[in-house]
């Protein structure tokens, strides 16, 4: 599969996907179908010899009644059916949203802030979470290597030799193996970071990936750039004159009936 470019941050894709199947769900199922179908097979060739023929080896051999075999092999590909449905139908569905914010970050100037959702009808634990840091400068080519992916210790470490200062440039969220994605069924994000806009004019593209297993136990990645869209005009955050800003209108109650 190609990753396409998402922008200035290389070609790195965005698009949620499926990176692992629980083998015990999936894949003994299926091993088991095939083995039936084999065995089906090979009924179904030893039936059509003839008498004499499948008294010699190996066509003597039977490895089960073509009845039973036949119904044992109904239910094993229902179940592989069913678990594919299932599957769809609990698979996470991994959104993001950014935008610019006041009040994240110190000083009078709003703030990029990103934030993460489960938009699927089913809960999600997170399994891991990666950085990928692009500093104004550097172009990487190709796809990102697997030792290019940072934890948020090391990712604040690139950040902090960058000249980039926490609390005060950007401030990114940690978070535990285990932490649940709960399918609200709202567009209510979780922020995963806010960056000032000294951050988002000296790094080139600073990249999220998520992870995490659904009810099946199958595990989903987005890689996200948080940055995406920080730098274009119609994102532009709304300053007003002299700092203040626009007012916000009170509703007026009704006058009561007498």
């Amino acid at each position: 599969m190609s990753n396409p470019p998402s922008g200035r941050g290389g070609p790195v894709s965005d698009a949620q996907r499926r990176i692992r199947r629980n083998p015990w769900l999936f894949t003994a199922p299926l091993v088991l179908l095939c083995l039936l179908v084999a065995v089906l097979a090979w009924e179904i060739v030893r039936g059509n010899l003839s008498e004499a023929t499948r008294a010699h080896w190996p066509w003597r051999l039977q490895l089960m009644p073509e009845e039973p075999l036949a119904s044992l092999l109904a239910v094993a590909a229902g179940a592989v059916l069913a678990r594919a449905q299932y599957a769809r139908t609990v698979r996470p569905a991994l959104g993001w949203r950014s935008d610019y914010v006041p009040g994240e970050l110190p000083g009078g100037d709003k703030a990029w802030s990103t934030g993460v959702f489960n938009g699927g009808q089913h809960n999600t634990v997170l399994h891991r979470v990666d950085y990928f840091v692009v500093l104004e400068g550097d172009a990487p080519a190709g796809p990102v290597p697997e030792g290019a992916w940072v934890s948020l210790g090391r990712a604040g470490e690139l950040l902090g030799e960058a000249g980039l200062r926490p609390a005060s440039d950007f401030r990114l969220a940690s978070f535990g193996a285990g932490f649940p994605l709960v399918a609200t069924g709202t567009y209510e994000t979780i922020t995963v970071g806010v960056f000032s806009k000294r951050f988002i004019d000296e790094v080139r593209a600073f990249h999220l990936r998520i992870q995490v297993v659904d009810s099946v136990g199958d595990t989903h990645e987005r890689i996200i750039d948080c940055l995406k869209g920080a730098r274009e005009p119609v994102a532009a955050p709304v300053e007003w004159p002299g700092g203040r800003t626009r007012p916000v209108p009170v509703p007026r109650a009704a006058p009561r009936a007498e």
